[in-house]
Parts: structure tokens; sequence; C-alpha cells
């Protein structure tokens, strides 16, 4: 009989996704060495090499490659023990790993987490903020519970809820306070400001322009909406934010903030879990915990941060 411990297979799942030693056994809370030992004695029980070792990083064997879909099956299937375990309860209870993505989390987690805390005190929240294919892939690999994603995600594995839908809103500088609103052609041809590759946000505002096609003019891009934000205080360009950041993003900022025409653009947020987690009828109340979460993020304090954006621009002309 093979004999291959749990703690091992996560120690390896840990090595396949970091490629370093020094990297996962920080992961792992385990010293180096220990973690060596501990790979070394798993492919001597499996009778194969796992590992490429090299002086920086270490690379898997075609063998390693194989074994790490089989490694990743068992340990899902682990923690969904647990999971099941804790759906069997009548209260909420016990770790949830929940994701979000950037342009959501610093505005919605806050009040997120107060209203979990409240109303489910033995919850253990622990939050990861990532770029959707981060999240999408750590949800179907079981690292995380569940995501709070823009959707459709389209991932077959999963179950996707909807929980709310937002307007993005067109940030300027502050001198053009009482200027006509630019439509998405005439967006096309300004210095348009945006999130860098890899956030939805940023392909949600190329689509509302019609620039999926062919590049803009003029694009340059941040890795935050704050960033963006500020560089449209500086009088660089123009860019769009979804409504949620008006009031936290303009505070500080020379900039005014307008809403487009109908149809305006907006977005649907969401989220998303595992068809088979354990825990779908609990994460189903989770949902419910946000949407109102997001109701009273979106309750007339949205229009009156654009209000309060556009009259201090007004005063600083």
């Amino acid at each position: 009989m093979i004999n291959v411990t749990l703690r091992q297979l996560r120690y390896f799942d840990a090595l396949a996704r970091h490629g370093h030693f020094g990297r996962a056994a920080d992961a792992c809370a385990i010293s180096q060495p220990a973690l060596s030992m501990q790979i070394r004695e798993m492919e001597q029980a499996l009778g194969g090499v796992l590992l490429e070792r090299g002086a920086r990083q270490v690379t898997l064997t075609k063998f390693g490659e194989e074994l790490l879909h089989r490694v990743r099956d068992i340990l899902r299937s682990v923690d969904e023990l647990g999971d099941f375990a804790r759906a069997s309860r009548d209260r909420l209870a016990g770790r949830l790993r929940v994701g979000m993505i950037p342009t959501i989390a610093p505005y919605l987690l806050p009040r997120v987490i107060e209203n979990l805390a409240r109303l489910h005190p033995e919850l253990d929240i622990h939050v990861r903020e990532t770029l959707t294919p981060k999240l999408i892939k750590e949800v179907s690999e079981g690292r995380l519970d569940t995501a709070i994603v823009a959707l459709p995600v389209s991932e077959p594995s999963l179950t996707e809820v909807a929980l709310f839908s937002e307007n993005f809103l067109l940030v300027r500088p502050g001198a053009e306070a009482g200027t006509p609103v630019p439509s998405s052609e005439r967006l096309r041809d300004m210095r348009l400001l945006l999130l860098e590759e890899g956030h939805c946000f940023r392909d949600q505002a190329l689509s509302f322009c019609n620039m999926q096609s062919s590049p803009p003019r003029e694009v340059l891009d941040a890795s935050s909406l704050s960033t963006l934000v500020q560089m449209v205080g500086a009088g660089i360009g123009v860019t769009l934010i979804p409504e949620m950041a008006v009031a936290v993003e303009t505070r500080s900022a020379p900039v005014v903030v307008s809403r487009f025409r109908n149809p305006q653009p907006s977005r649907t947020i969401g989220m998303v879990w595992r068809k088979t987690s354990p825990l779908a009828a609990q994460l189903q109340q989770i949902a419910e915990v946000v949407s109102l979460a997001a109701d009273a993020l979106h309750a007339p304090k949205a229009d009156g941060g654009v209000k309060e954006a556009t009259k201090r621009a007004m005063r600083r002309k």
C-alpha cells in the first residue's frame, strides 16, 4: 500500500502553486528543510520524481503534472467533508473563504463584514482580493468557498447568483463642470484612463465605448480606481468608475462626476460557488446579506455623491 499523507498532498499542492520551496514553506507555516523532506518522502512512496529542482524555482515533471490534478481532486473532496459537516448545522458558523474583485472590495466589503458579524457572529471570515480569473480558478479548485465578481463568468461548474446592478459614471477634471456629458462615441476621441489589463471593469468600459475591435486613440493604464480618479483630477484625462466607488474615490480629488444618457453603461454583480458545494444553501443566505449591503450602499447616497463631487468642482473653478 502506498503510504502518502494528506499533509504531504497539501505541501505538494502548495509547492506546485508557488514554484518555490521557500514561498511554499511560508504558506504552509513550516521550515523549508521540513517541506523538502516531506516531498522527498512522498516521491519515495510513489516511486517517481515529482519535481525538477532548480536554483531559483521548481517545475513539475510530467508525472508531477499528472499527479497534481488527482491531488487537487482529493484535497477538494476532503475540504468538502468539512463543508458537509458545517452544512448540517442549523446556523452559519466556521470558516468562510470569500473572494472579491478590486473594483468591489474597498467599497462593499466593510458593510458586508459588518452585517455578517452582526447576523452570524460564529462565522470566521477570510477575504481574498484579486482579479476575476484567479478567483474563478480558486473557487473551482476549492480554495475559496465563493467569490463576488461581475457576471457572467460562464463557468459550467459554478452556480451564478445575480445580486445587484450598478451604473458606470464619468469622471472629468473639475474645470469641465457644467459642460455637456460626452457620448460614448465622443469618448473614443478623448484621453481615456483605464485600469490595466486583466481587470474586467476595463473590458466593460471599453465595450461601452465600442473599442473592442480597434484600440482607442490614447489610453493610459492604472492599477486602481483611486489612481485613475487622482489622474483625472490632475487634468490628465477622463475615466469611468462604478457607482459604488464615487463617494470614496472623489472625496479628495478636484473632479466632476456625471451620469451618461440612457441607456447608461452598467454591470451586474453576483456571487459564484461550486455547484457541488455542500454549503450551497448557506451561501444563498450569504448572498442575501451581500445584496442588502449593496442596497444600503446604493441608496440615495450615490446621487448625493455625484452632486457633492460636482459642487466641490464648481467651488474650485
